[in-house]
């Protein structure tokens, strides 16, 4: 670590402390409109594009529940062994931020839409951890600021700029209860409590989970307690940390923060804390408020939210195949190592795959594919292996061209790189640019004849028996080819004419 901040030794905390967490995890569902208006909510607009009298709360503008989102919630709940509420309250959350043009949230309080559940998350070794659930609530988000000038943040900013786009998109906050017993773990309990929630969220298709547009974001809660001590240490919530990895980090960098002061006779400040990328350190935010500082009641302009309970049943039947559940039977399937999934669900290659498979290519192929080319495109663009350009489907119609012999793997990776910069689809890019394998063995025939006489050393020492001497008169074909020769077939040419 890297931080400026005094730490305690890792190891001295786990000795001295224990660890105690709670997760708040933001989802932004993936709604057409916004919680409580027909605003869209597509990602990217231009700045106050996607408002109304609702999100910017005119007087007199009232709003009206997404139904749609309180379906996604639900269905959320159910996912994670959650009771759902028979009738759950909307209330008013009351804080005097300029993102939050109402100057209150809309959210929910003592009446969340569900409850009482856990999610069960593996870690690296294979060890098993149950997470319990607390609750999981809907609300609306907020806008968003920048400050303009200096570090980015509004302290030494020369003026700062609100965009309400993102005011009254539907959220659903989940909230773990508080996790215990972690010991050195605890911070790679965080981690794989995250992922697991993400890839939940992503196979029941309510998010698009993407951290790094926010659409996912984790407020870390931490606290150290003495050994044996009968309650918990004061928390500090780490605040909208951007990816897995980095959940990790925060976690454990706090708990070294937290022991230091701890060990010097200082007390732990409830604050929320920001977290740096650049160092993986935390940095003082401002104090936390407690649940009275928000002055919480009824949300007047909305009834209560009372699901019917054969709807509730029936979303029970929409759960997909858990994704790790779902992940050990593809692995079976594939025969693949333990290992060589984990590299796989790392860098998010697993639905792409399958996607793929299903299109039509071979597991292997696709497999191939995605984790060595693929992402080394995606490395070189800087997005993720999901943001890349191309879909499974034209993937595997790739991977199909180079079965039927019509492409070399080299000629693929061409025809890949035109589809990844819009060029438009596969068949169509090995049209245009000619690029099919050459099959008229005349034409190569000929191709290696020059080669031979071009290279007379190199004949002759084929001619003697030195078989592998070849590879350079192949060379020389394909480059005279354009690569668009089978590379076996001129081999064959070129040992049958030296015969």
């Amino acid at each position: 670590m890297t931080a400026t901040a005094e730490l305690m030794d890792y190891d001295d905390v786990i000795a001295a402390f224990d660890p105690v967490m709670g997760m708040e995890v933001h989802v932004e569902l993936g709604t057409v409109t916004k919680m409580f208006c027909g605003c869209a909510t597509a990602f990217g607009a231009e700045p106050n594009t996607q408002v109304c009298p609702v999100c910017l709360g005119f007087p007199g503008a009232l709003p009206v529940a997404n139904a749609k989102a309180i379906e996604s919630a639900i269905r959320i709940g159910l996912a994670l062994n959650c009771s759902i509420r028979p009738s759950s309250q909307f209330a008013r959350k009351n804080y005097f931020y300029p993102d939050q043009p109402k100057n209150y949230q809309i959210s929910q309080y003592d009446e969340p839409i569900a409850f009482d559940g856990y999610l069960d998350v593996v870690l690296d070794d294979g060890t098993e951890w149950r997470v319990e659930i607390e609750r999981a609530h809907m609300e609306e988000d907020t806008g968003k600021s920048l400050h303009m000038g200096g570090s980015g943040r509004i302290h030494g900013a020369s003026y700062s700029l609100l965009d309400y786009n993102r005011a009254g998109v539907p959220l659903v906050e989940i909230v773990t209860k508080p996790i215990v017993g972690a010991g050195e773990r605890a911070p790679e309990v965080a981690r794989a409590y995250v992922t697991a929630l993400r890839d939940l969220l992503k196979a029941l298709d309510v998010s698009d989970v993407r951290m790094d547009q926010g659409s996912l974001r984790c407020d870390a809660n931490v606290s150290l307690m003495a050994k044996d001590a009968g309650e918990f240490g004061t928390r500090t919530e780490t605040k909208n940390v951007n990816s897995l990895k980095s959940v990790e980090v925060a976690v454990r960098y706090e708990m070294c923060r937290q022991g230091a002061v701890l060990q010097s006779g200082g007390e732990i400040i409830q604050e929320t804390r920001h977290f740096q990328e650049a160092d993986g350190s935390t940095s003082a935010g401002r104090r936390k408020e407690t649940a009275e500082d928000y002055r919480y009641f009824p949300e007047p302009d909305l009834v209560p939210v009372q699901p019917d309970s054969a709807w509730v049943e029936e979303l029970r039947g929409t759960l997909p195949e858990l994704p790790w559940v779902r992940r050990a039977r593809i692995q079976a399937e594939w025969g693949v190592s333990d290992e060589v999934m984990r590299d796989l669900v790392n860098v998010g290659a697993i639905d792409l795959i399958i996607a793929t498979v299903d299109a039509g290519a071979k597991p292997e192929a696709a497999r191939s594919w995605w984790v060595s080319f693929l992402a080394q495109q995606a490395n070189s663009r800087e997005v993720e292996l999901s943001g890349l350009a191309i879909t499974p489907r034209q993937v595997a119609t790739v991977i199909g061209l180079v079965d039927e012999g019509k492409l070399t793997n080299k000629l693929a990776q061409q025809v890949v790189v035109a589809v990844l910069d819009g060029e438009g689809e596969p068949e169509q890019i090995v049209a245009d640019r000619g690029l099919e394998v050459v099959r008229d063995d005349s034409a190569l025939q000929k191709a290696v004849d020059e080669a031979l006489a071009a290279n007379p050393d190199i004949a002759e020492k084929i001619r003697s028996g030195k078989v592998q001497a070849a590879g350079k008169i192949v060379g020389d074909v394909m480059k005279a080819t354009r690569g668009q020769a089978d590379p076996a077939r001129v081999k064959e040419l070129v040992l049958a004419a030296c015969e």
